[in-house]
């Protein structure tokens, strides 16, 4: 392995010791942190959503394997493969899996497509809850600087921030995303500067902007990469 890959594994799993801590504080204490999963060296895109929740059974104690994002979940993956990052064998095998039928092989594979794709997925919020509450600023806020430490160590080509709270705090201002579809705004860290593209939040309570969500980024991705 090389050792830019190596570094970059080591320094993600540091920046990971301190997710855990602050779950201690924000999350809920029965469960641990879901951190990041894919491609972790200059990745197509970064996709930055919310917070996790318990539906993600990787955040278990038990669970001694991965803990990135909507394992054990099945409508984000619809999103993945509609806008042409995630094959459709792997989709088709997520749908075809109850929660439980999630293993630490299929979830490594699912994720091995994810890097084989291009791109990394992330929370700006570690903190998993048991449901899907919605939290404040000041706790996702917390996280900021970890995220922007976890984005120069990856450094993406380009960053996709899901909803209006996620976009408004990574880019400290005000964010409507219904009024900055297929806009993007520029974000200096640590000398790089990116381009952030703030969308539709797809699941959830968004669930019924998935379709658009599913537009702009095909849009973001026949013009930006």
């Amino acid at each position: 392995m090389p050792d830019v890959f190596l570094n970059k594994k080591e320094e993600l799993e540091k920046l990971n010791k301190s997710y855990v801590r602050m779950q201690k504080k924000y999350g809920a204490k029965e469960l641990d942190p879901i951190c990041n999963g894919g491609k972790i060296d200059n990745p197509d895109i970064c996709f930055v959503f919310m917070n996790p929740t318990g539906r993600n059974l990787s955040s278990e104690k038990s669970w001694t394997g991965r803990k990135s994002p909507w394992l054990c979940t099945k409508n984000i993956w619809k999103l993945f493969n509609k806008v042409g990052l995630m094959d459709d064998d792997i989709y088709n095998e997520i749908l075809s899996r109850k929660p439980k039928e999630w293993d630490y092989e299929f979830s490594d594979k699912v994720y091995k497509n994810v890097e084989d794709n291009n791109y990394f997925i992330t929370n700006l919020g570690k903190c998993t809850q048991v449901d899907a509450r919605a939290l404040p600023d000041e706790v996702l806020g917390s996280y900021l600087k970890l995220l922007l430490k976890e984005i120069d160590i990856i450094k993406p080509k380009i960053i996709i921030t899901f909803g209006n709270q996620v976009s408004s705090i990574i880019l400290n201002k005000k964010i409507s995303v219904s009024e900055n579809r297929k806009t993007y705004y520029e974000k200096k860290i640590k000398g790089n500067t990116y381009k952030i593209f703030p969308v539709y939040y797809p699941v959830g309570n968004g669930i019924f902007n998935i379709d658009k969500s599913i537009e702009d980024i095909k849009w973001i991705i026949d013009n930006y990469l």
